[in-house]
């Protein structure tokens, strides 16, 4: 598939938003995690960025990367982004650990 550089650009803005979360918590315990907030706010600041891309992207592209949750990532944005006392640090965490490091590994691919 020949990439729209809209779709490109957004692409690159997962990619980034993502290393620099598993720089974030690189090495750390989920109690860390929770005890530092200045890396749990680092990591929601990415994955706003990760969503607000995702939901940009094109619908054409998105075909392409089925087994990428694109519709829960978004939510996941607008949760962090309106849901200011609802943010479960699990939820984030787990995200962050489980999610995102195969999300870079889908997204890096068309942009390289």
């Amino acid at each position: 598939m020949q990439l729209n550089d809209k779709d490109k650009s957004y692409l690159w803005d997962i990619a980034q938003a993502s290393k620099e979360i598993l720089e974030f918590i690189d090495g750390i315990s989920y109690s860390k995690f929770c005890e530092t907030k200045i890396i749990r706010y680092a990591i929601e600041r990415q994955l706003l960025v990760i969503g607000e891309a995702a939901n940009h992207i094109s619908e054409d592209f998105k075909k392409t990367e089925p087994d990428v949750p694109w519709e829960k990532i978004i939510g996941l944005r607008n949760i962090i982004a309106h849901e200011y006392g609802e943010i479960l640090e699990e939820r984030i965490w787990a995200t962050a650990k489980d999610h995102i490091k195969p999300l870079m590994e889908s997204v890096k691919k068309y942009i390289v």
